[in-house]
């Protein structure tokens, strides 16, 4: 009797929730955090962080049951990249192209960080009381002359209680937590990848010297991953 009560109470909630939001006309997220201090050993190079257009104005826009979504990922992701290779290189220098980036001085290697996926679950698609946001990157590298050298792809995993809020805040708050899942695996495995070792060596990046120290590895690495950070 209790627990079918309860189960019409959240169905209720959920009918009466989704209504507000038609009547306000959707949920708009932008979120937005620091990277916490990294306690990794930064590589001695000077590097350029290349966020285009795309990148920087990316947005999702997803319709349910009536009711509008949109997530501003971009401004967001701009800032924190700067962050997040700041804590991995001695230098870091950003771009908006990598036209520009090739016509930069004293690079050592240029990286492009792509959203290519952002899905997500409310509370009412888990039938549980969180948020859950998965947002899947791709990290281009190239040789300061703008030659390709590799690519990486990497996903973040995040989630939040509700609390009784509004639909923004807790998925606000599972987007921010996917992209420090996402920076965290950056930080902890990319220092174990042939274009890390390269640039710690302080060799020329190049495809060829990527490939070299690749094959010199036991453990070839395209993708960067690891169990999700709750």
């Amino acid at each position: 009797m209790f627990a079918a009560a309860s189960s019409s109470t959240r169905a209720l909630l959920v009918l009466a929730f989704t209504a507000m939001l038609v009547a306000c006309g959707g949920v708009n997220v932008k979120p937005a955090g620091s990277l916490p201090e990294a306690l990794v050993r930064k590589i001695d190079a000077k590097v350029g962080i290349v966020i285009t257009t795309e990148m920087r104005e990316f947005k999702h826009d997803e319709t349910r049951a009536g009711v509008n979504w949109t997530a501003e990922l971009g401004g967001a992701h701009a800032k924190y990249a700067q962050q997040l290779f700041s804590a991995s290189f001695r230098e870091v220098e950003m771009f908006d192209t990598l036209e520009e980036a090739k016509s930069a001085a004293g690079l050592a290697a240029i990286f492009e960080p792509r959203i290519e996926q952002y899905s997500f679950a409310t509370a009412r698609d888990t039938g549980s009381n969180y948020y859950a946001v998965t947002i899947g990157y791709r990290l281009n590298v190239y040789a300061p002359s703008g030659e390709p050298v590799d690519s990486f792809t990497l996903s973040g995993y995040g989630s939040a209680p509700t609390g009784g809020m509004s639909g923004e805040r807790p998925l606000a708050a599972a987007s921010f937590a996917a992209m420090r899942d996402a920076a965290a695996k950056f930080l902890v495995q990319f220092p174990d990848v042939a274009v890390a070792k390269v640039l710690s060596e302080g060799r020329e990046l190049t495809p060829e010297a990527t490939a070299a120290t690749l094959a010199a590895t036991t453990r070839a690495m395209d993708v960067i991953e690891a169990v999700p950070i709750n």
